[in-house]
């Protein structure tokens, strides 16, 4: 049996959405063969660029310092934009004015994983970055986009407002460091096997049905 899968991730990370979008596809495979099974997903922060200021940077100066310039950035950039157009999601890079800093995106996954909104969330933040270009340094967009979520944007204001669930996020990042994760996605199913990377539908099938042999690990 599959119990639950663990995605560490990061929402500014094109190949997360990318991940996100297979492991939507083989989550379905998956309850197609096996009826009634619906394995809890759970969402754990990332983040790939810790030491961005709060108010995170302007987008083509992260561009330069990161590839060395716009030539190289629009050449992988290209290469994602193809891999994202056959998981269905249309990349709009030029629309990016921001990198954000990710903690208070982060905090909001773990929030609404408390009110059984996560996977929501997580979808609604990567739509709104990638998609829309929302600035996920603005407290009131990242309201916005948890109400957009299900969740109550006063709520959802009140919380960024303040400091809740930003220890667990902190031990969420260091959980992951301490395991070896150094880039993401990164799936680990049922608590005992891990798959690393954007990995097509097929792979993550048969990771799930190899770790469905065994019980799950003890946290």
């Amino acid at each position: 049996m599959l119990d639950g899968v663990d995605v560490i991730s990061d929402v500014v990370c094109p190949w997360c959405f990318i991940g996100k979008r297979h492991l939507d596809a083989a989550l379905a495979r998956w309850q197609s063969l096996h009826p009634g099974e619906r394995p809890d997903v759970r969402w754990h922060a990332f983040q790939l660029n810790p030491d961005m200021p709060v108010e995170g940077m302007d987008r083509q100066d992260y561009v330069a310092a990161k590839f060395g310039g716009p030539d190289r950035a629009r050449d992988i950039y290209a290469r994602v934009a193809a891999a994202g157009r056959t998981a269905g999601i249309e990349f709009d890079f030029g629309r990016m004015q921001i990198q954000p800093n990710t903690s208070q995106a982060h905090r909001l996954i773990a929030w609404a994983g408390a009110k059984g909104r996560q996977d929501a969330m997580v979808e609604t933040l990567f739509r709104g970055y990638f998609l829309t270009a929302s600035n996920l340094t603005d407290d009131g967009q990242l309201a916005l986009l948890a109400e957009q979520a299900g969740l109550d944007k006063d709520e959802a204001t009140g919380f960024l407002a303040g400091d809740e669930l930003r220890g667990e996020v902190a031990a969420d990042e260091r959980m992951a460091r301490s395991i070896g994760v150094q880039g993401v996605p990164f799936f680990i199913f049922n608590r005992r096997l891990a798959v690393s990377g954007a990995q097509p539908p097929e792979v993550l099938i048969q990771a799930m049905e190899e770790a469905s042999r065994a019980p799950a690990a003890a946290t």
